[in-house]
């Protein structure tokens, strides 16, 4: 039997049907294909800043780290944030569960002549490198807008306030990059400039997260 991209191709439309942050109220879903175009969008956004900043962009490298990050969540599907980050020994698991049957697709599914481009596409992006490190900002920058949405509406959820302030950490760890820094100083100041009936709240909780990364 000649194998084909076939699966590959299917596994884009079982992405449509996996939802982000399952098991809790959301007055707006979010599936991760979608995720997977904003994070790619955001990435290029965050691409176009660094460039502008004089640093050099590898774009294919950006776009198919952007654009597969979570392609092999097809496999595990998209686990409570909680549980998944609960220790470091479940996080090494779930990662040794997740490239094993990445592989396993690879192998049974790929063209043999196709299979080492897949791997470099569905390893693990976020690595060193500025287009690993854009990644990274750009996942988050997502996930908070996620979280930022919830509470907008005026989601009773606790999760969606943990979602914002630790993402809002993390992206802060990638701070000496252009991109965050024109983050910080021009969109964020805009998100929080929304009216809604929380508003004063996460003002406070932002203000007290950066000023934790700053005394770090």
């Amino acid at each position: 039997m000649t194998m084909g991209l076939h699966q590959y191709i299917t596994g884009l439309t079982n992405l449509e049907t996996l939802r982000r942050a399952p098991g809790f109220f959301k007055y707006e879903e979010h599936s991760v294909a979608a995720h997977s175009f904003k994070v790619a969008s955001i990435a290029q956004m965050l691409g176009d800043i660094e460039e502008e900043a004089g640093h050099t962009i590898n774009w294919q490298r950006l776009y198919e780290k952007a654009l597969n990050h979570d392609y092999t969540e097809r496999f595990i599907g998209d686990i409570k944030t909680p549980v998944k980050y609960a220790t470091k020994s479940l996080r090494s698991l779930l990662a040794d569960v997740e490239e094993s049957m990445t592989e396993n697709f690879i192998v049974g599914e790929i063209p043999p002549e196709f299979q080492d481009v897949y791997r470099r596409r569905l390893g693990e992006g976020k690595d060193d490198t500025l287009e690993g490190q854009i990644l990274s900002v750009a996942d988050k920058v997502d996930l908070m807008y996620e979280g930022f949405g919830e509470i907008e509406k005026g989601n009773p959820e606790p999760v969606f306030l943990d979602i914002y302030r630790e993402s809002l950490k993390t992206i802060l760890q990638f701070r000496q990059l252009a991109c965050v820094q024109y983050f910080l100083d021009h969109i964020l100041p805009d998100m929080l400039h929304e009216n809604f009936a929380d508003k004063q709240h996460l003002e406070s909780v932002t203000a007290d997260t950066l000023a934790q990364a700053d005394d770090q």
